[in-house]
């Protein structure tokens, strides 16, 4: 049987080096109002967060970054990232990247003259 992929929210999740506890705390020090295990499916793809609560969880995951003396990486809702969609730069060869690294494939086709370039 072939794993399934792990969701963008849980990549960033494990780039972030929180527990899931550790986020579901962040989680809902910042409003969110579903449970540890809702939170979970989210970040398995198990259950599809609304946009709020998949913004809440990006706005906790953005904090830490920068608490990691990073960036926000973490898109946002409005952000237009596919709900579920896997960032193509998160994973390659098998292997969970930095947070450095993920975005850098857009920038790289753009460069390129291909999706994203102007």
């Amino acid at each position: 049987m072939v794993d399934a992929p792990l969701d963008l929210l849980d990549l960033f999740r494990i780039d972030a080096a929180l527990s899931h506890g550790d986020l579901w705390l962040r989680y809902f020090e910042l409003g969110g109002m579903s449970t540890g295990l809702q939170l979970e499916g989210y970040l398995y793809g198990a259950l599809q967060p609304t946009s709020h609560d998949h913004d809440i969880i990006a706005h906790a995951l953005n904090e830490r970054f920068v608490e990691l003396g990073g960036n926000h990486p973490v898109p946002y809702a409005e952000d237009g990232v596919p709900d579920g969609a896997v960032h193509d730069g998160a994973v390659h060869d098998g292997a969970v990247h930095d947070s450095s690294d993920i975005g850098d494939s857009a920038d790289d086709a753009a460069e390129d003259g291909g999706p994203g370039a102007s």
